[in-house]
């Protein structure tokens, strides 16, 4: 598949991004962390806040990444940038405006291999990214960068009790298809677990949630 772009064009893009939204990243981290905490810690409005934070990635990358950066070299970017804030918006309004996703750990396979996901985005991701010669500032980072962020989402997804509406999963799912060739075509190597994290946890929750939900979302 031939891009619009070089690999050079890519990561610089990439350069020009982290630096001037510097210290994003930090924070970025802090709110995964937080995300994380909660889903163990179990505060009022954890579910909502959650929700919140996967909200505010999708969108700020649609709007900051995508269309503020990615766009100055592929002019699909704006395009991505719009499904991106779309998927922002469908999260708010589940799992925010309505509580529809409720998050916990479970000793299961799904909770499990939502964790690994979860660990891959956050600490794995950049370290192979390192190996592979893609070193900070020119490599993407998690929370702001497109494809770290929806490995995040699908361990997110994995950790919820209960039924995840089905509409969640097909832009994570599509980007999952689309990042496989940044990882074969620019050689982009740690893309590859996007990949896997679209195909298997898409599945994992179709499986699960045909069976039923682990646990039925309380009557408010």
């Amino acid at each position: 598949m031939r891009l619009p772009f070089t690999v050079d064009e890519f990561l610089s893009v990439f350069q020009s991004y982290n630096l001037a939204i510097w210290p994003m990243q930090i924070l970025a981290y802090l709110a995964g962390a937080s995300a994380i905490y909660m889903l163990f810690a179990g505060p009022r409005n954890a579910d909502r806040v959650i929700s919140a934070i996967v909200s505010l990635m999708w969108m700020w990358n649609g709007i900051v990444y995508h269309i503020g950066f990615f766009s100055m070299i592929n002019k699909g970017a704006f395009l991505f940038g719009i499904v991106f804030v779309v998927q922002g918006l469908l999260f708010f309004w589940n799992g925010v405006l309505r509580g529809n996703l409720v998050f916990g750990f479970s000793r299961d396979g799904y909770s499990l291999t939502g964790g690994l996901f979860i660990f891959y985005a956050m600490a794995l991701y950049p370290l192979l990214g390192t190996l592979a010669g893609h070193s900070w500032p020119h490599s993407p980072a998690f929370g702001v960068a497109p494809c770290p962020s929806t490995i995040f989402t699908f361990g997110l997804l994995l950790l919820t009790r209960g039924r995840v509406p089905k509409h969640l999963l097909v832009i994570p799912l599509l980007w999952a298809v689309i990042g496989l060739s940044a990882a074969v075509t620019l050689r982009v190597y740690e893309d590859y677990g996007l990949f896997i994290a679209g195909l298997a946890g898409t599945t994992l929750l179709l499986v699960r949630d045909r069976k039923g939900p682990v646990f039925l979302k309380a009557q408010e």
